[in-house]
């Protein structure tokens, strides 16, 4: 999934009011409940993806999340954490949890920005893109446990492969 470039001056402090214009541009509903919380939903190849920012301002960080449009069922609990664990390993950034109220799978990245003097509209492009791409990747790695039955590292290995060389 690629997201539209943003070219504003990112001048703000609240990295909400940049990500809300990078949001606009790809023309993706929002809600905006305050200054410092928006949800954002994006379609991607394989779901609907709700995206959740948090500015904490005290704290200088920006909270994300990125939700699957998928429950987990009780029964199905114990291997998709045992499947998050391997998923988790092959990432470089953020992490995928279980959301516990609702059984939803999502990805998760907090970026902390003390000594900044505010994040760059590449930051918070990157920040989307990556987490839209990891859970574009890794979907189908849930749907194997899930809909299909197969254990994680089947799932793992059935959802990823890695190409080498060039064809």
């Amino acid at each position: 999934m690629t997201i539209a470039p943003l070219d504003i001056d990112a001048a703000a402090n609240n990295p909400l009011d940049i990500l809300e214009e990078l949001v606009v541009a790809n023309e993706w509903p929002f809600d905006r409940s305050g200054p410092d919380e928006m949800v954002v939903e994006a379609t991607g190849r394989w779901c609907d993806y709700r995206m959740f920012f948090v500015w904490r301002e005290d704290v200088h960080a920006l909270y994300f999340t990125c939700a699957f449009d998928m429950r987990i069922a009780e029964n199905r609990r114990s291997e998709i954490t045992d499947l998050l664990a391997l998923v988790n390993e092959k990432l470089w950034l953020g992490h995928f949890d279980l959301c516990s109220d609702d059984n939803m799978p999502m990805f998760r990245h907090t970026l902390l920005t003390r000594g900044w003097q505010r994040l760059s509209v590449e930051q918070l492009e990157d920040l989307v893109d990556i987490a839209l791409c990891e859970s574009e990747r890794f979907y189908p790695a849930f749907q194997f446990v899930i809909w299909a039955g197969h254990s994680p590292h089947d799932a793992m290995s059935m959802a990823i492969m890695d190409t080498v060389g060039e064809a």
